[in-house]
């Protein structure tokens, strides 16, 4: 099992770089934002229970993949709002059930984050659409935990077919069957 885990800051290509990846081998996306739309309906971002759901969620979800020798893509942005450890967490949890870990860092220069933060895409999953509230964060970036790096691509420069190739090649990943969303 392998798990792809991408990160970044707002507007990286995380989920664009995502979507050609999982186009390119089958697996499935598990986008942050799944996760954290499902929580904000019924509780504020950053709250107690949103934080202590959120990282059970993605755990558990992470979990049973592994479990299952299910890979997948798992999308992420370090933020002050996640417990430290996070990444260290996951890592344990999928290779205890025998998988590995692939962290790959997608860069974005100010410039192009400021160009992408704007795009109409980044509504639908309720992401961080406002220049002025990044610029705000940038100003007060706080202590946030970094996972680990074994592949960093520059986005600026790559896009998100030739980062996913990129990936590929890099960990010798190999196609699967995808999994239906609703089998018969």
């Amino acid at each position: 099992m392998n798990l792809i885990f991408l990160h970044g800051a707002a507007a990286a290509g995380k989920l664009t770089t995502a979507q050609a990846l999982g186009e390119r081998l089958g697996y499935p996306v598990f986008h942050n934002h799944l996760t954290v739309d499902l929580l904000t309906t019924v509780f504020p971002f950053g709250s107690e229970p949103f934080k202590r759901l959120r990282e059970l969620m993605w755990l558990a979800v992470l979990a049973e993949a592994a479990a299952a020798g299910r890979s997948l893509i798992f999308t992420f942005a370090p933020e002050s709002t996640v417990d430290p450890g996070f990444p260290e967490r996951v890592r344990i949890t999928i290779a205890d059930a025998g998988g590995r870990v692939c962290f790959v860092r997608l860069a974005v220069s100010e410039a192009e984050q400021e160009r992408r933060i704007t795009a109409e895409s980044r509504r639908k999953y309720h992401k961080l659409v406002d220049l002025q509230t990044l610029r705000a964060a940038r100003k007060h970036p706080g202590a946030v935990e970094q996972p680990p790096v074994d592949l960093e691509i520059d986005t600026d420069a790559s896009g998100p077919s030739d980062s996913a190739a990129a990936i590929v090649r890099h960990f010798g990943l190999v196609p699967e069957p995808p999994v239906s969303r609703y089998p018969l």
